[in-house]
Protein backbone atom coordinates (compact mmCIF):
# COMPACT_ATOMS: atom_id res chain seq x y z
CA UNK A 1 0.00 0.00 0.00
CA UNK A 2 3.10 2.33 0.78
CA UNK A 3 4.24 1.97 -2.83
CA UNK A 4 0.76 2.50 -4.60
CA UNK A 5 0.57 5.94 -2.53
CA UNK A 6 4.27 6.83 -3.25
CA UNK A 7 3.27 5.85 -6.88
CA UNK A 8 0.27 8.27 -7.32
CA UNK A 9 2.32 11.00 -5.34
CA UNK A 10 5.55 10.85 -8.36
CA UNK A 11 2.84 10.54 -10.66
CA UNK A 12 1.21 13.80 -9.22
CA UNK A 13 4.30 15.31 -9.25
CA UNK A 14 4.97 14.55 -12.68
CA UNK A 15 2.40 15.72 -14.15
CA UNK A 16 2.65 19.04 -12.70
CA UNK A 17 5.95 19.18 -13.45
CA UNK A 18 4.68 18.32 -17.13
CA UNK A 19 1.97 21.46 -16.82
CA UNK A 20 5.06 23.68 -15.51
CA UNK A 21 6.78 22.45 -18.73
CA UNK A 22 3.95 23.39 -21.36
CA UNK A 23 3.45 26.60 -19.64
CA UNK A 24 6.94 27.92 -20.02
CA UNK A 25 7.46 26.43 -23.63
CA UNK A 26 3.85 28.43 -24.34
CA UNK A 27 5.74 30.90 -23.15
CA UNK A 28 8.63 30.83 -25.44
CA UNK A 29 5.89 30.34 -28.36
CA UNK A 30 4.61 33.85 -27.32
CA UNK A 31 7.61 35.62 -27.01
CA UNK A 32 8.73 34.18 -30.81
CA UNK A 33 5.06 35.67 -32.04
CA UNK A 34 5.98 39.03 -30.51
CA UNK A 35 9.78 39.12 -32.07
CA UNK A 36 8.28 38.09 -35.21
CA UNK A 37 5.57 40.79 -34.88
CA UNK A 38 8.43 43.57 -34.16
CA UNK A 39 10.78 42.36 -37.15
CA UNK A 40 7.41 42.56 -39.21
CA UNK A 41 6.72 46.22 -37.95
CA UNK A 42 10.27 46.93 -38.66
CA UNK A 43 10.15 46.19 -42.36
CA UNK A 44 6.64 48.33 -42.49
CA UNK A 45 8.87 51.26 -40.95
CA UNK A 46 11.43 50.98 -42.99
CA UNK A 47 9.18 50.57 -46.46
CA UNK A 48 7.29 54.16 -45.23
CA UNK A 49 11.01 55.71 -44.43
CA UNK A 50 12.52 54.60 -47.81
CA UNK A 51 9.11 55.95 -49.57
CA UNK A 52 9.78 59.34 -48.17
CA UNK A 53 13.60 59.36 -48.85
CA UNK A 54 12.55 58.12 -52.17
CA UNK A 55 9.75 61.35 -53.02
CA UNK A 56 12.64 63.53 -51.51
CA UNK A 57 15.38 62.87 -53.53
CA UNK A 58 12.96 62.72 -56.88
CA UNK A 59 11.73 65.99 -55.38
CA UNK A 60 15.49 67.50 -55.15
CA UNK A 61 16.58 65.99 -58.21
CA UNK A 62 13.94 67.28 -60.04
CA UNK A 63 14.63 70.67 -58.60
CA UNK A 64 17.93 70.40 -59.84
CA UNK A 65 17.48 69.61 -63.28
CA UNK A 66 15.72 72.75 -63.93
CA UNK A 67 18.50 74.13 -62.35
CA UNK A 68 20.86 72.24 -64.84
CA UNK A 69 18.34 72.92 -67.86
CA UNK A 70 17.95 76.38 -67.10
CA UNK A 71 22.15 76.58 -67.17
CA UNK A 72 22.27 74.94 -70.16
CA UNK A 73 20.21 77.07 -71.80
CA UNK A 74 22.38 80.25 -70.66
CA UNK A 75 25.25 78.34 -72.06
CA UNK A 76 23.86 77.86 -75.71
CA UNK A 77 22.55 81.11 -75.54
CA UNK A 78 26.50 82.32 -75.28
CA UNK A 79 27.58 80.63 -77.89
CA UNK A 80 25.10 81.56 -80.49
CA UNK A 81 25.89 85.03 -79.47
CA UNK A 82 29.51 83.97 -80.26
CA UNK A 83 28.32 82.77 -83.44
CA UNK A 84 31.23 79.71 -82.96
CA UNK A 85 30.76 76.36 -83.77
CA UNK A 86 33.20 75.37 -80.62
CA UNK A 87 34.23 76.86 -77.77
CA UNK A 88 36.94 75.39 -75.16
CA UNK A 89 36.82 76.38 -71.46
CA UNK A 90 38.71 75.40 -68.29
CA UNK A 91 36.08 73.27 -67.36
CA UNK A 92 34.58 71.75 -70.22
CA UNK A 93 33.73 72.20 -74.30
CA UNK A 94 30.40 73.93 -76.05
CA UNK A 95 30.30 72.46 -79.46
CA UNK A 96 27.05 73.24 -82.11
CA UNK A 97 27.03 70.64 -84.29
CA UNK A 98 24.29 69.59 -86.91
CA UNK A 99 22.63 66.74 -86.95
CA UNK A 100 22.92 64.21 -90.22
CA UNK A 101 19.54 64.19 -92.47
CA UNK A 102 17.41 61.78 -92.55
CA UNK A 103 15.45 59.95 -95.10
CA UNK A 104 11.82 58.55 -94.24
CA UNK A 105 9.92 56.48 -96.70
CA UNK A 106 6.48 57.88 -96.49
CA UNK A 107 4.73 55.62 -99.00
CA UNK A 108 6.70 51.85 -99.90
CA UNK A 109 4.74 51.17 -102.78
CA UNK A 110 5.50 54.26 -104.55
CA UNK A 111 8.97 53.93 -103.94
CA UNK A 112 9.68 50.65 -104.26
CA UNK A 113 7.87 51.36 -108.22
CA UNK A 114 10.00 53.35 -108.99
CA UNK A 115 12.91 52.91 -106.81
CA UNK A 116 16.15 52.50 -108.60
CA UNK A 117 18.22 48.88 -108.10
CA UNK A 118 21.71 50.69 -106.40
CA UNK A 119 18.46 52.31 -103.39
CA UNK A 120 17.45 48.85 -102.52
CA UNK A 121 19.19 45.84 -100.37
CA UNK A 122 18.15 42.91 -101.83
CA UNK A 123 16.74 40.04 -99.57
CA UNK A 124 15.94 36.50 -101.01
CA UNK A 125 12.01 36.75 -101.68
CA UNK A 126 11.91 40.40 -101.04
CA UNK A 127 13.81 43.98 -101.72
CA UNK A 128 13.92 46.76 -98.48
CA UNK A 129 14.86 50.36 -98.94
CA UNK A 130 18.52 51.02 -98.45
CA UNK A 131 18.39 54.45 -96.19
CA UNK A 132 21.84 54.94 -96.21
CA UNK A 133 21.70 54.78 -100.14
CA UNK A 134 19.15 56.74 -100.27
CA UNK A 135 20.81 59.55 -98.28
CA UNK A 136 23.98 59.53 -100.43
CA UNK A 137 22.27 59.36 -103.46
CA UNK A 138 19.57 62.47 -103.02
CA UNK A 139 23.04 64.34 -102.18
CA UNK A 140 23.18 64.60 -105.89
CA UNK A 141 20.07 63.25 -107.49
CA UNK A 142 16.16 64.16 -107.23
CA UNK A 143 14.63 63.10 -104.32
CA UNK A 144 12.89 59.76 -105.42
CA UNK A 145 9.23 59.36 -105.65
CA UNK A 146 7.14 57.76 -101.87
CA UNK A 147 10.51 59.65 -99.39
CA UNK A 148 10.63 62.94 -97.77
CA UNK A 149 13.68 63.83 -96.35
CA UNK A 150 14.07 65.60 -93.05
CA UNK A 151 16.73 67.94 -92.90
CA UNK A 152 18.88 67.67 -89.72
CA UNK A 153 18.95 70.69 -87.30
CA UNK A 154 21.86 72.28 -85.37
CA UNK A 155 22.19 71.04 -81.96
CA UNK A 156 24.21 72.38 -78.78
CA UNK A 157 26.36 69.79 -76.37
CA UNK A 158 28.67 70.15 -74.04
CA UNK A 159 30.70 67.97 -72.49
CA UNK A 160 32.05 68.77 -69.06
CA UNK A 161 36.21 68.34 -67.94
CA UNK A 162 37.23 66.52 -64.77
CA UNK A 163 35.18 63.54 -64.60
CA UNK A 164 36.71 60.61 -66.41
CA UNK A 165 35.89 58.58 -63.00
CA UNK A 166 31.73 59.17 -63.15
CA UNK A 167 29.47 57.49 -66.04
CA UNK A 168 28.57 60.41 -69.11
CA UNK A 169 24.91 60.04 -70.52
CA UNK A 170 23.62 61.62 -73.49
CA UNK A 171 20.01 63.32 -72.81
CA UNK A 172 17.89 65.37 -74.95
CA UNK A 173 18.72 66.30 -77.67
CA UNK A 174 22.60 65.29 -78.28
CA UNK A 175 23.48 66.57 -74.29
CA UNK A 176 25.95 64.97 -72.30
CA UNK A 177 25.60 65.21 -68.74
CA UNK A 178 27.89 63.63 -66.24
CA UNK A 179 25.95 61.27 -63.19
CA UNK A 180 27.32 59.19 -61.01
CA UNK A 181 26.52 55.82 -60.98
Amino acid sequence: MEEDYLDVIIKEIEEKEEEKTEAYFDLVLSKIKSLTLQIQKNFTQADKECVLINNWTQMRNNQLSQRIRFLEARLEGFIREKKEKTIELPNGTLKFHKRPDKVEIIDSELFLKTALPELLTIIPQSSVPNLNKIKAYIKTKPVPPGIIVLKGNEEFSYKLKGLENVAEKETEPGIQQAHSF
